[in-house]
Parts: structure tokens; C-alpha cells; sequence
């Protein structure tokens, strides 16, 4: 069978009449800076002769990249890009421009800048990924910006690696879940028709464990745990249908992603069933070459991906792909027929959203981008993203009626740019000056929601280590409370490399000063990471996890603070309480359960003090309400096959004051398994607003084969007979599984009741 008749009439029309060297072009992207007028990534003004050159001779497919710049230049720049494509493209096939958008339309000016992703998780609201996902197309659809690399669907688990904030967190059910809300909004938007826009799972697969937690590196990842931790997210994805997927830059097990067969192909396509476009990363065919070293040169390593599976490479700065494919092809290493498949796959994702039919951009709905009202769910979206991590006797909130003075300090008190962290208006995030004067610092925020307070701030500089401690203590003492806003610069990628979570030393005294005065500090970390926190976290009245909260984080926290809102944020990861350890909630249970007593009793010694090395447990945040479990009840003490259900029901009640929200989290233990078990994994979580006094029943039904079994490295479930304990707030049950026994009994009495 022609890999053509697996198309549309108009793609199989189209690869009938394309020769060799045009569909190579369809596999080949380029960066922005290859078309501008300057060759540099930022600038968004096109070089007419080079794109026609680029287009007529290479027949390039698709192009990527930019910086923001305002909506209406992103309008004239695409429409010039494809008015040169349709005409200087024999065959009138528009080209495709590829961005990243991940967290809001962050390389358009003024759009709504969301919280990134780990925010997002910590919300547990699919809603607010699907906001997320609207706000971007619906101020970049217009402009020509027709194939979004987003969401990320890592999982993040190693908290060294500089892109876990752009993970939904840990847990491969939140990851599976929100990433499925974004791809479906991107993908089905109605309001931006004509228009439709292709999103990109990225990175397949196992990128976000590396062995040393620096990016695009080597990841020891057994097939089975790929399979159960890191498999799914992608999973959900591909049953939303995504478009295209993003290879892992780094390598598993040793073998290269971008070379390996084994996963784009047999994993990805045969196992879980993925139909759309295979896109590389950023230079990766050649970093087979030069980093990775698994191939000697450029034309090797072409081969070596395309027969693995890629269907475009975003080389991004040559042509050198059309070059070594065609001799590849002319050589008989790679045949005309699997060009064609790629070409076939690029031209019916362009097809699927309409490019041929609507391939220009439109500026008469620019007044879309800055819309008030994204701006306003973006702040929403913080509020729920913030966690409150510590509240000793409950130093928050600080009502404004009470605050007279209030000292905010730290390298985060007045920067924009650190709420945002990367891929904010460029890649590496932009100076200070670049963000829009109408987005509140937190400094910004807090004296408007404490308008008869003093609020101070002391010069803070990170290249002399901050204001000296002595004014930090005297201007603490003059004060009610101190806020501390702490953390990290904006960074991704290999630039966001580090050997060491540890909190800046200036940053610790700056601590310690604001705590010697006595007076009540609030502690609010920023960043893309968790920063280790442990040597002034006790000192600290409160703590806020505010990760990159976008926007509205200088909204958000302010409001937090002053009690205007009710945190209702829980971790999505653990927060590693030392620098060099890191355990993951679904652990197994000797990696944090090992019986030191008896272990050092048989070598006659007495074991050393045993130290959890997390601080804070996923799925933990603090309300300024209470929250009580009761009465978990199962329909059923057990499971009899595959096709029985088993519904828990749990009684959730606001005890406290004021409406809040809980997330309620329904985690399940295997408690034996052939291959070692979680100590918990969760299976099912719900996010509800009470009333102060409200209560409601929740409910979570079991369903066997997605509930209870695990794949093994195959990917083939695994359902074991035996014991299972089901957790969610304070309450516990077990109940036991006996299908296989059961299937056993009938089979042996000849029923198939």
C-alpha cells in the first residue's frame, strides 16, 4: 500500500504531483534569523530575497521562532512570509510558522501571560490549562502563528532540570490531565475560525529525568517505569488527538532519542497508535554529530533520524538537510517512499487545520490581544497556583486594618521578570525594562491592597550580595512584618544548569537579618524550581511556593497575604528538603521506608537518626480555612473482574470560617506487586469550591484495568490478585482484588457467570 492513500484527496493530489527535492522541503524547518534582515533571532522584519531564495530552492516547509514584538508586526511579517511561499511554491503550498507559546502568547506584546505549567499543576484544575490554552490562540491565531510547541508533557521528577516548571509536576495523572485539557482547547477553539492551530506534545520521551539533572543528557529510565510514569502523559495526548509530537533532546539508557527507532517508531507509532508529525528539537540531527557523538558526521546522523522516525527537522539554519537526504535517497539508504510518508504527514497537518484554505493572517481582530478579560483569568489562574506551604500560628494573613508598616525585600520584591521566568517575551526571558509598566511587581501589588500602610523596600543587588544586614534588622524591627521574596532569575534550558538548589548565601543572611529583628516573615520563594530553603524556613513565620506565577503573580500574592484570598494551591512535586536528595511521592517503598534499626542491629551497630530529605510532601498546601475527611465508604470489600467497579464515597466538610477551596486527591497503594509498587500513586483528584460550614460527598469509582493494574516494559497491563489501600484526606480503606482467582474458579467449574 502508498504511504499516500492514508491521506486526504488533496494531500495524495498534491504528493502525486511534488517531486523528490519538494518533498524533502516539507521535512525541513527553518529559525526566523535565516529570514530576517539582520540574521539575529529577535527581529521580526522580513528579508523578502532570502525567503523566496529559501522557498524556491529548498521548497521549505515550515519556519519558526521570534521574539515578541507587537500583534500587528507579527501580521505583516507572516502575511509577506506567505504571500512569498504561495508564490514561489510551484505547487501554491503555503508554509506552516511554528512558536512557542507556553504559557500564554509570550512572543506576542501585551498579551495575558499565564502561570507556567508547574503553577498550573499545583492548581489541579484542568479548567485553568484549557484557559490557558484559549487565552494563546485566540491572541495568536490571527497573526499567523498556526503550530503551537506546546503543552510540555514532561514529568517532572528531577528537580535539578532546568525546564520542570514548564511540567505540569510529578504525577503522570495531573500531567495526563491537564496536558489533554490544553491539547483539546488548541486544537477544537471554534472562536478563532476560520483559523486552526496545531499544538505539540513535547518531549518525547523520558527527557525530564536525567541522570545528572542537567538538560539534554543521558536518562537511566528502566523500561517498565517509562512506561508507567513517563508513557502516559503522551498517551493522553495522543487519544486528544495532537497533531505533532517534539523529540527528547537527550538520550535514554544511552541511546539517543533522535536516533532511536525503538521509540519513535515501534513505542510512539505502534504502540501508542500516534498518526501526526514527528518534529526534532532545536538542532538535534546535528547534536547526534557533535554532542552525543553516535555518528561521525552530519549525513550519517540525517539518516540515522529519519529512519528512526523524524518527519521534519528543525535544523534550524541550513539547508543541509535537503542536501543529505536527497543523496541518502539517491544512494538507496532511504527510499522515496518513506520521504513521501514524512512529506504526507507534514502536508496533512496543514490540511487538517486549514492552512490551504485560510493560510493568511488577519489584523482586524487584533483588539482580542490585550484583552482585559484573558489578563484577568491569567490572574485567576495564579491565585489558585500559590501554595501555602507553612503558617505558624497563623501569622497569615495580615489584614490590612492591622498593618501600619511593611517591609518587603529581596531580589524578587519589584521584578517582573522573575514572576515570569523564561520563554516570557524571548527565550531566556527579557530585561526588566521590556515588561509592560501596567503588570504589578509584588512591591506594586501590595500597596494597593494595603493603601494605608507604609510599604519599604531596601536596594537589593545581587552582584554586592544585598543590603547590608544591620539596615535589614533595623528597617525589619520598624515594621509589622517582613515579606521575603526569594528564588530564582529567569533561565531554561542548558542555561538554567546547576549543580546546586541551595539558596543564594546573600539571599540566606538576607533571611536571617529580616528574622533576627523578631518580627513575623513571610517567605515566598519564585522561581522554576524548588530552591532549598531548609536553613530559614524554620525561622520563618510563613512560607508561599509561588514557582513562576506569570502577570498575576504580584496580584496574587498580595491578595494571599492580606487573606483577600484563600490559598487553595498543593504542591505538584515534593519539595526536596537537601540539596543532594530527591525522592518522588510514588517512591517505592525501600527508598524511603528502609527499617534502619534492625538493619544496623544485625552488624551489632546502632543506626544513625533517620532524616526525611523532603520538606514538604506533594499534593500539600495549607488554607486559611480547615478542611475535614469522613465516613470513606467502598460499595464493596472486593473486586471480582475486570468488568466490576468499586465507588468510594468520602464526606468533605469546611470547618472553618471562610469559603475555600480543597482538592481533593484519592491515592491507591498496591500492596504487594511483582514489580516493586508506589507506596501511594494518584488515581483521581476533584478541586471543589465550600462555603464556610458546607459539606458534600465525593466519590471516585474504581475501575480495575485503569485503576489497579501497571504496565510492564512492554506496555501490557499487569493485574495482579491481592490487597489494595485506598487514601484520600485523613481517611483510609482496603479492599482486595480477586479477579485472576476468580477467572480461575469459573474456568475450573466450567461458569462464565
Amino acid at each position: 500500500m502508498s504511504p499516500a492513500s492514508a491521506f486526504s484527496p488533496r494531500v495524495q493530489q498534491l504528493l502525486a504531483q511534488m517531486t523528490l527535492e519538494e518533498k524533502i522541503g516539507q521535512m525541513t524547518q527553518l529559525n526566523l534569523s535565516a529570514i530576517n534582515t539582520t540574521g539575529e533571532n529577535k527581529d521580526v522584519v522580513l528579508d523578502s530575497a532570502k525567503a523566496a531564495a529559501l522557498v524556491r530552492d529548498f521548497h521549505v516547509g515550515s519556519f519558526i521562532n521570534g521574539e515578541a514584538v507587537p500583534a500587528a508586526q507579527w501580521v505583516r511579517y507572516c502575511a509577506a512570509l506567505q504571500r512569498i511561499a504561495l508564490r514561489e511554491s510551484r505547487l501554491h503550498i503555503p508554509v506552516l510558522y511554528g512558536i512557542d507559546h507556553v504559557h500564554g502568547a509570550s512572543y506576542v506584546s501585551g498579551t495575558a501571560i499565564f502561570p507556567h505549567n508547574l503553577n498550573l499543576g499545583a492548581t489541579f484544575n484542568p479548567e485553568l490549562a484549557r484557559l490557558t490554552a484559549r487565552a494563546t490562540v485566540l491572541e495568536s491565531a490571527d497573526l499567523g502563528h498556526r503550530w503551537l510547541f506546546a503543552p510540555n508533557l514532561d514529568l517532572g521528577v528531577n528537580t535539578y532540570w532546568p525546564r520542570l516548571y514548564e511540567s505540569y509536576g510529578e504525577d503522570p495523572l495531573v500531567a495526563a490531565t491537564l496536558g489533554a485539557a490544553f491539547v483539546r482547547e488548541i486544537q477544537t477553539n471554534k472562536e478563532i475560525a476560520p483559523y486552526q492551530v496545531a499544538a505539540c506534545a513535547k518531549h518525547f520521551l523520558g527527557y525530564s529525568d536525567p541522570r545528572n539533572g542537567w538538560d539534554r543528557t543521558n536518562a537511566l529510565i528502566p523500561d517498565q517505569r517509562l512506561q508507567e510514569f513517563f508513557r502516559p502523559s503522551f498517551q493522553a495526548a495522543i487519544d486528544s488527538g495532537v497533531k505533532s509530537v517534539m523529540v527528547n533532546s537527550g538520550a535514554i539508557n544511552g541511546e539517543a532519542v533522535h536516533a532511536s527507532r525503538a521509540i519513535l517508531t515501534d513505542l510512539l507509532r505502534g504502540q501508542m497508535g500516534f498518526k501526526g508529525v514527528v518534529v526534532t528539537d532545536w538542532e538535534d540531527i546535528n547534536r547526534l554529530v557533535k554532542v552525543q557523538k553516535v555518528a561521525p558526521n552530519e549525513k550519517e546522523a540525517t539518516w540515522m533520524a529519519v529512519d528512526a522516525g523524524i518527519d521534519v527537522a528543525m535544523t534550524p539554519y541550513n539547508t543541509n538537510f535537503c542536501q543529505f537526504v536527497k543523496e541518502l535517497v539517491q544512494e538507496g539508504r532511504l527510499t522515496p517512499e518513506r520521504i513521501e510518508l514524512s512529506a504526507g504527514r507534514v502536508l496533512q497537518m496543514k490540511d487538517e487545520i486549514g492552512l490551504f484554505e485560510n493560510p493568511m493572517p488577519r489584523a482586524d481582530r487584533l483588539a482580542r490581544v490585550g484583552d482585559p478579560a484573558l489578563r484577568a483569568q491569567a490572574v485567576a489562574a495564579a491565585r489558585e497556583s500559590l501554595v501555602l506551604l507553612k503558617n505558624r500560628n497563623n501569622a497569615l494573613p495580615l489584614a490590612p486594618a492591622r498593618v501600619k508598616r511593611l517591609l518587603v525585600l529581596g531580589p524578587s520584591a519589584e521584578s517582573r521578570a522573575n514572576l515570569c521566568g523564561g520563554w516570557t517575551l524571548g527565550w531566556q526571558g527579557r530585561p526588566e525594562g521590556d515588561f509592560p509598566k501596567d503588570v504589578p511587581t509584588l512591591v506594586d501589588a501590595l500597596r494597593k491592597e494595603y493603601p494605608n500602610a507604609a510599604i519599604e523596600t531596601l536596594p537589593y543587588s545581587t552582584a554586592t550580595g544585598n543590603t547590608l544586614p544591620a539596615n535589614v534588622t533595623a528597617a525589619a524591627k520598624r515594621a509589622d512584618a517582613v515579606v521575603l521574596a526569594l528564588g530564582e532569575r529567569p533561565y531554561t534550558e542548558v542555561l538554567g544548569n546547576t549543580s546546586d538548589l541551595t539558596l543564594p548565601e546573600d539571599q540566606q543572611q538576607l533571611a536571617r537579618a529580616a528574622q533576627a529583628s523578631g518580627k513575623p516573615t513571610v517567605l515566598v520563594v519564585i522561581g522554576g524550581r524548588p530552591s532549598i530553603i531548609r536553613s530559614v524556613a524554620a525561622g520563618s513565620a510563613a512560607i508561599i511556593w509561588a514557582g513562576l506565577p506569570g502577570y498575576g503573580g504580584g496580584t496574587a500574592l498580595a491578595e494571599v497575604i492580606s487573606g483577600r484570598t484563600n490559598p487553595s494551591g498543593r504542591l505538584p512535586f515534593t519539595y526536596p528538603q537537601f540539596a543532594g536528595h530527591i525522592t518522588n511521592y510514588h517512591h517505592d517503598n525501600s527508598e524511603n521506608s528502609l527499617d534502619l534499626k534492625d538493619f544496623a542491629a544485625g552488624f551489632g551497630q546502632t543506626a544513625p537518626k533517620y532524616q526525611s530529605g523532603m520538606l514538604t510532601e506533594f499534593g500539600e498546601g495549607l488554607s486559611y480555612t480547615s478542611f475535614a475527611y469522613s465516613g470513606l465508604a467502598l460499595s464493596d470489600s472486593a473486586l471480582t473482574g475486570t468488568g466490576a467497579r468499586l465507588r468510594a464515597t468520602v464526606r468533605v466538610a469546611n470547618t472553618g470560617p471562610r469559603a475555600g477551596q480543597e482538592a481533593v486527591l484519592w491515592f491507591l497503594t498496591d500492596e504487594v506487586g511483582r514489580v516493586a509498587r508506589p507506596v501511594r500513586l494518584l488515581k483521581h483528584f476533584e478541586k471543589q469550591p465550600f462555603a464556610a460550614g458546607q459539606s458534600r460527598e465525593m466519590a471516585f469509582t474504581i475501575d480495575p484495568l485503569r485503576d489497579l493494574s501497571y504496565p510492564d516494559g512492554h506496555g501490557r497491563p499487569q493485574l495482579e490478585d491481592g490487597w489494595y489501600t485506598l487514601r484520600v484526606g485523613s481517611q483510609m480503606a482496603r479492599f482486595r482484588y480477586a479477579g485472576k482467582a476468580t477467572a480461575e474458579r469459573q474456568a475450573a467449574s466450567g461458569s462464565t457467570n
